[in-house]
C-alpha cells in the first residue's frame, strides 16, 4: 500500500511542487490540507482546493482554526499588549503555530505516515512547523523537499510544466501574507535597510479623508463592541476594526527583529485592527490597573511574545503566563475613544466604572483629600531615610 503524507498546502509554487513531487516521484498518497487562521476568503479556499486536486492530491481538507487562534493566542496578545520590539503585533508568525498544530492533528486523525511542508532553509517557518510536528506528532516522518533539495523557482516551475501542470507562477514584486492579526509585506525595499515601502506596496489603500471617532468597548480585557455594536464573535469584532482602520492607512510600519535562525529580519506590515485594539486596550489598562499589575504584565508579556514568535508556544510556562494575563483583566472594563485620520490616530480618553483616576482621595496636582499636609511631610521624611543615611556616611568619610 502507498504511504500517506499530509502536505501543508497553500497553493503557492513551493507547495505546488511538493504536491506533485511527492505523488509522482515518491509514490505517496498525498493528502493536502490548508489551515485557515482568518487570512483566506471562501473564493481563495475554493481555488486552492481545485489546485490541490489538479496536482494529484487524493484528498484535500480545509481546516478552519480561526476561532482557536483567537481563543488560544490573539486574546492573550491583547491582554499583554504584545508588540515585538514595541512595533510588530506578531502577525503571520503567530498564525504559523496554529496552522502547524492543525496539520499535526489532521495527520494523526487520518493515520498519516508522514507530514510535509514547503518551507525553505532560510526562514523561521521551517522551525515552527518542524518543532510542532516533532512534539505533537512523534513518530511521523517530516518531509521537506524544498529545503532538502535547495530548489530554485525555475526548477520547480519547469518540473510542474514537464508534468503537465500550467499555472501563473510569476514572481510578484512583494511577498504578501495576510491573516486575521495583520498582513506582512516583504521584498524589494525591505531588503535594503535605508529604504521603506512605497504606498503602492500596501494591499490596502487610503480611501478616507478627514477624521472619524472610533469607540472600542472592552469587557474583562476582550473587545466586545465597536461603535456601540456588540459582538459575541470576537473574530468579527477584530475584522470590523480592521475594516474601519484600513481605510485610513493606519497600522503601517516596518519591523526589524532577530529571527529564530540568527539572522536579522526586516519586513513591512499593515495591521490597523491589531494596533488600534492593542493601544486602546493599553490605555484602558493605565486607568484600571495598579502600578504593579502594569509593571509585571509588561515583564511576562515580553516573554510571551518572544516565545510565541520563536516557536515555543507549546512550552508549559506559556500556560502559566496566560493564567496571569487572564487574571489581570478582571477590571479592564470600559470604552476607549479614538480619533482616526489618514495614516494616524489619537487616543482620546476612556469611560470606565473602574477608572482609578477618578477617586475620593485627591486630584493629581490639584488637591489632596485622603491625607493632611503633616502626613505628606512625614511620608517624605520616612521615604528619604535610606538616602539620608547613605549621604551622611559619604560626608563623614570625605566623599562629598
Amino acid at each position: 500500500m502507498k504511504k500517506k503524507v499530509v502536505l501543508a498546502f497553500s497553493g503557492g509554487l513551493d507547495t505546488s511542487f511538493c504536491a506533485m513531487y511527492l505523488s509522482k516521484d515518491k509514490g505517496f498518497e498525498v493528502y493536502t490540507a490548508i489551515a485557515n487562521t482568518g487570512g483566506f476568503t471562501p473564493e481563495e479556499l475554493k481555488s486552492i482546493e481545485e489546485k490541490a486536486y489538479r496536482l494529484g492530491a487524493v484528498k484535500h481538507a480545509t481546516l478552519d482554526v480561526t476561532q482557536d487562534y483567537y481563543e488560544k493566542s490573539i486574546k492573550y496578545m491583547v491582554f499583554g499588549n504584545v508588540l515585538r520590539n514595541g512595533t510588530y503585533p506578531i502577525s503571520v508568525s503567530s498564525e504559523r503555530i496554529f496552522q502547524a498544530i492543525a496539520i499535526a492533528d489532521y495527520a494523526k486523525e487520518i493515520g498519516a505516515d508522514a507530514i510535509a511542508h514547503g518551507s525553505t532553509g532560510a526562514g523561521n517557518d521551517q522551525v515552527r512547523f518542524d518543532l510542532t510536528f516533532e512534539v505533537l506528532a512523534p513518530g511521523i516522518e517530516i518531509i521537506t523537499p524544498t529545503r532538502d533539495m535547495i530548489l530554485t523557482r525555475e526548477y520547480e516551475i519547469n518540473y510542474l510544466r514537464e508534468h503537465g501542470y500550467e499555472a501563473d507562477f510569476t514572481k510578484m514584486e512583494y511577498s504578501i501574507n495576510k491573516g486575521l492579526w495583520g498582513t506582512s509585506i516583504g521584498g524589494k525595499e525591505t531588503l535594503n535597510s535605508e529604504q521603506t515601502l512605497p504606498e503602492e506596496a500596501y494591499p490596502s489603500q487610503v480611501t478616507q479623508t478627514g477624521t472619524e471617532v472610533l469607540k472600542l468597548e472592552f469587557k474583562e480585557g476582550e473587545l466586545c463592541a465597536v461603535n456601540g455594536e456588540a459582538f459575541a464573535d470576537k473574530v468579527k469584532a477584530i475584522n470590523k476594526v480592521e475594516e474601519i482602520g484600513n481605510k485610513y492607512g493606519i497600522g503601517r510600519d516596518m519591523h526589524v527583529g532577530d529571527t529564530i535562525i540568527g539572522l536579522k529580519g526586516r519586513v513591512g506590515f499593515e495591521a490597523a485592527g491589531p494596533l488600534l485594539i492593542i493601544n486602546a486596550h493599553k490605555m484602558l489598562e493605565k486607568h484600571t490597573l495598579s502600578k504593579w499589575q502594569l509593571y509585571w504584565k509588561d515583564q511576562v508579556a515580553t516573554w510571551y511574545g518572544m516565545f510565541l514568535h520563536e516557536a515555543q508556544y507549546l512550552e508549559p510556562v506559556m500556560r502559566d503566563i496566560e493564567a496571569m494575563l487572564s487574571s489581570s483583566q478582571r477590571n479592564v472594563n470600559g470604552t476607549v475613544s479614538i480619533i482616526l485620520r489618514p495614516y494616524s490616530y489619537t487616543l482620546v480618553g476612556v469611560e470606565s466604572d473602574f477608572d482609578l483616576v477618578k477617586n475620593d482621595f485627591g486630584e493629581y496636582g490639584e488637591i489632596q483629600k485622603g491625607w493632611t499636609s503633616e502626613d505628606a511631610k512625614g511620608f517624605t521624611k520616612i521615604t528619604s531615610t535610606a538616602l539620608r543615611i547613605f549621604y551622611a556616611n559619604q560626608r563623614k568619610n570625605g566623599k562629598l
